[in-house]
């Protein structure tokens, strides 16, 4: 937990409670206060951004700091004040709680809630909509493990990234499906010149009387 002696508190001069991830307790950090926020760096990297706090006394907790710790220790994730203020921030959403109830029915209570964590995990390497997709779609095929919401997490990731394919449907014009080949007959030059046969034609004239064979033959 990060104390800072913020001059601009409500009340003056207060120490304020700001979280950091667990590996920097004890370290010296530097932070930076901006009007609306802090940032938090560890030398030169940025390790936390809060919004600045104002009450005197308050704090704030960023529930990913303490995932370390939880995943070791599940019982303590309930009732943490890290998962209230995720939720009230949005940033816990009702799928998660949903998948959370479902897990824990499927493997216990504290194995469900280590399996959520293990999944709040994913969200250091993938982006929290595409986490929620996971969850939901797993949700849906009633699979209750962190690899599945990792699988289709990946999934939802790689549609918005791949153009979804034509479909032709039925009653619709057919003017609005073009296949590839059609395209590239589309799309060839218009001044490319037809194929003649007219030097094969030579190959068909008569010989004319007195020529040789051997004058035909009769290399240049």
């Amino acid at each position: 937990m990060l104390r800072v002696a913020d001059q601009a508190a409500a009340d003056g001069p207060e120490d304020l409670r700001y979280s950091v991830p667990i590996r920097l307790i004890g370290k010296r950090v530097r932070v930076i206060l901006h009007a609306s926020h802090l940032v938090v760096y560890d030398q030169n990297v940025e390790v936390a951004r809060h919004e600045r706090l104002v009450a005197k006394g308050a704090v704030r907790l960023e529930l990913d700091h303490y995932l370390e710790v939880l995943v070791r220790k599940p019982g303590a994730f309930p009732g943490s004040t890290a998962l209230e203020q995720a939720r009230s921030a949005g940033k816990f959403t009702p799928v998660h709680d949903a998948w959370w109830t479902q897990a824990m029915h499927f493997h216990g209570e504290r194995d469900g809630t280590r399996a959520l964590i293990e999944v709040l995990l994913l969200g250091r390497h993938m982006t929290h909509e595409h986490v929620v997709a996971g969850l939901a779609a797993a949700l849906r095929a009633g699979a209750m493990t962190a690899d599945t919401v990792a699988l289709e997490a990946r999934k939802a990731a790689q549609a918005e990234t791949e153009p979804a394919p034509e479909v032709r449907v039925p009653g619709q014009a057919s003017a609005t499906v073009t296949s590839l080949h059609e395209w590239r007959l589309a799309h060839l030059p218009r001044t490319r010149l037809l194929p003649s046969v007219s030097h094969y034609d030579q190959l068909l004239r008569r010989r004319r009387p007195g020529d040789s064979d051997h004058r035909e033959g009769e290399a240049r």
